[in-house]
């Protein structure tokens, strides 16, 4: 028996975390960047974090999502990665459709940042 005892909301914040720490947990990503150019911030900037923007259209969510790459890291296979797997996430957590993920590797991390 199905009956209607309201509605759930989700806060954009649950689902940047989600990708945030999905991006975090994946082999190759060094870190998100924290910076986002001006027409980002633009069209997302009621449900954007460091280093992702969400947009909403009929209940479809689409993802941008900026990160540094480790050194060593094969960029293709990081962005495939990524977006499979925050894809993944977010239907396995939240149950809600993703239109599309966009990656955007913005730097690769210094080698020899953390040598000293």
């Amino acid at each position: 028996m199905s009956e209607n005892l309201g509605k759930v909301t989700v806060a954009p914040e649950v689902i940047m975390d989600i990708v945030r720490q999905t991006a975090l947990a994946t082999p190759g990503v060094a870190r998100l960047d924290t910076f986002q150019p001006r027409r980002v911030k633009r069209w997302f900037s009621e449900n954007s974090g460091a280093g992702i923007a969400l947009a909403f259209e009929d209940e479809l969510i689409t993802i941008d999502l900026y990160v540094i790459a480790e050194p060593d890291a094969q960029m293709l296979t990081l962005g495939q990665t990524l977006q499979r797997e925050i894809s993944r996430a977010i239907q396995d957590v939240l149950r809600m459709p993703v239109q599309e993920i966009n990656v955007h590797i913005e730097d690769v991390a210094d080698r020899f940042a953390n040598a000293a």
